[in-house]
């Protein structure tokens, strides 16, 4: 059986996929205008380089690599300073393993889908306050392991760092959030 071979159409994108990409985006970077920005971007880059798709993958799936690729340029390009020392020390390699406490705090008895609905609404919000008061650094690299799920070895040749560092850095963020959530939402 011969493989689909997939076609693009460019007069299509911004109906057909700009939706798509954005709440893609908007996932990952947090920043409305960003996001508008980076599916732009997309669009520019993938009509640029429209005589290099082979038709192996759909239109879609092509354009979000695209926008993951620009998504990892943002985030190496405000991560270039260079210099910053970094903390050398041996951390467990299966560091991803912890950071379920958020789930395992939350209420698990509901009362009904929309107090439901609404408790995730003021907990993603309160998770995201606490995200933006992290160092810089830290809220990157906890955003693209944790939430955004890059493979550690993906950020750290993006940001240029260890994977021992990345995983110190990920332990403090989730110190840091864990102590952020406890004062600021699970004592209210």
């Amino acid at each position: 059986m011969a493989e689909q071979q997939h076609i693009l159409h460019p007069d299509f994108w911004v109906d057909k996929h700009s939706d798509y990409l954005f709440n893609f985006a908007i996932a990952r970077v947090n920043n409305y205008d960003l996001a508008k920005d980076l599916v732009q971007e997309t669009f520019f880059a993938g009509l640029k380089s429209a005589k290099n798709f082979e038709g192996k993958a759909s239109e879609r799936t092509w354009l979000v690599s695209i926008l993951k690729r620009k998504i990892i340029d943002y985030y190496r390009k405000i991560n270039s300073t260079k210099g910053q020392a970094e903390v050398k020390m041996n951390f467990y390699e299966d560091g991803e393993n912890e950071g379920s406490w958020i789930e395992e705090r939350v209420p698990q008895n509901w009362e009904n889908a929309t107090e439901k609905s609404i408790e995730n609404d003021e907990l993603k919000q309160q998770l995201d306050y606490c995200i933006s008061k992290l160092p810089e650094k830290y809220a990157m690299v906890f955003t693209m392991k944790t939430i955004q799920e890059f493979e550690t070895e993906d950020i750290c040749k993006e940001l240029d760092i260890t994977s021992s560092n990345l995983w110190v850095m990920i332990h403090r963020a989730r110190t840091q959030l864990r102590k952020c959530m406890e004062d600021n939402w699970f004592k209210k």
